[in-house]
């Protein structure tokens, strides 16, 4: 028999969600059979798996340590009763020792949190992390060995707290918003299961305000609200933007998009604008300006070849120019997201970005 005492990072969520994490290894049709088979209870009883779990719950799996292992991918050490986010912690869920699959995991996060450079936290706290990226590093994986921010932020706290590795098996701590991999700025983490459900809650109801600060083709005189409607084409990792939901010209079915953007400065070749970002789909930024005629400088995949080779010559620049600047967090009365409620988070711009912004804009004036 083997026991897990549901902690704050498991709790919350239904009993059946939880065992696909406990057991990943295991399909949903041997789970509901050991469930109606009183293989898995849930404090002590029969469980249908629809439960939503509480803190201090206890489930119970009548297995054998083979089967254990089998499907969960960690081998037990004999009965074991204790918790991955309770009272007994241990570098493993449950007191099991780690199978190769789970050290080699351990050692990627450690790797990506000594190998990975000139990330910044701007907040911290036992819920959340707010990051600066820095060009050069993926949001998350790609592929299968590619390093990203994803893996230094658990790295991260892992450093802090070792012991933490107990709960990696049921919760693993992850960014919230994805940027790629040339663009700079802030990246939202969620610590704690509570704080990244409220993280991705904000992000799916559009309450957080995102912007983003780069300097485009030609001159923009006047701020705008722009819609569209985005296309992508998978194979070649790119996207269209058109105005109407028939002009994108890709099978799969396009998709609402709303950039809003103001011109901080403006000369007759550059604009320095900060964007809004009201929707964020793939490119979104990157493609909208394109389509109305000012992409992005230094953006090889939708910019000019022209003006980003002189910019490469002159400057060094070699990826779009596009840093994710500024965060605000929507009004929270108490409980969960209270600790941002209203707050704005800033990040400085990288160094290049600041040296075009000074060469380009010499006379720049910061608009109301």
């Amino acid at each position: 028999m083997q026991s897990v005492t549901i902690g704050a990072n498991q709790a919350g969520q239904r009993l059946d969600k939880f065992l696909h994490k406990y057991l990943p290894l295991a399909g949903s049709g041997f789970l509901y059979k050991m469930l109606r088979k009183k293989n898995i209870t849930l404090n002590g009883k029969k469980a249908e798996g629809r439960e939503i779990l509480s803190v201090g719950d206890q489930v119970c799996t009548f297995f054998s340590d083979e089967t254990f292992g089998k499907f969960s991918g960690r081998a037990p050490a004999g009965d074991s009763d204790s918790a991955p986010g309770g009272s007994s912690g241990g570098r493993n869920s449950g007191g099991k020792a780690p199978l190769p699959a789970e050290e080699k995991r351990l050692g990627e996060y450690w790797a990506a949190y000594r190998r990975l450079q000139g990330i910044t936290v701007l907040y911290e706290d036992g819920d959340f992390l707010i990051m600066n990226k820095p060009i050069g590093i993926l949001t998350q994986k790609a592929a299968p060995g590619d390093v990203s921010l994803n893996e230094w932020m658990i790295g991260r706290l892992l450093s802090g707290d070792p012991a933490f590795a107990g709960e990696l098996s049921t919760f693993r701590p992850s960014v919230c918003n994805r940027l790629d991999r040339n663009t700079s700025g802030i990246v939202l983490g969620g610590k704690s299961l509570a704080g990244l459900q409220y993280l991705n809650r904000c992000i799916r109801e559009r309450s957080l305000g995102k912007f983003y600060r780069t300097i485009c083709i030609g001159a923009l005189g006047e701020a705008a609200s722009v819609r569209g409607y985005l296309s992508k084409d998978s194979m070649r990792n790119q996207v269209t933007v058109a105005r109407t939901a028939e002009g994108g010209g890709s099978a799969e079915k396009p998709v609402p998009v709303h950039t809003a953007y103001a011109p901080i400065a403006v000369t007759d070749r550059y604009t320095l604008l900060e964007v809004e970002l009201i929707t964020g789909k793939s490119h979104q930024i990157r493609a909208h300006l394109a389509s109305i005629g000012h992409p992005l400088i230094g953006d090889a995949k939708y910019g000019l070849e022209g003006v980003n080779r002189e910019l490469r010559r002159r400057y060094g620049l070699s990826h779009q120019l596009l840093h994710a600047c500024r965060v605000t967090f929507p009004e929270v009365l108490s409980g969960m997201g209270s600790a941002l409620s209203g707050r704005t988070f800033t990040a400085p711009c990288p160094e290049l970005f600041a040296r075009l912004e000074r060469e380009l804009f010499p006379q720049k004036t910061e608009s109301d």
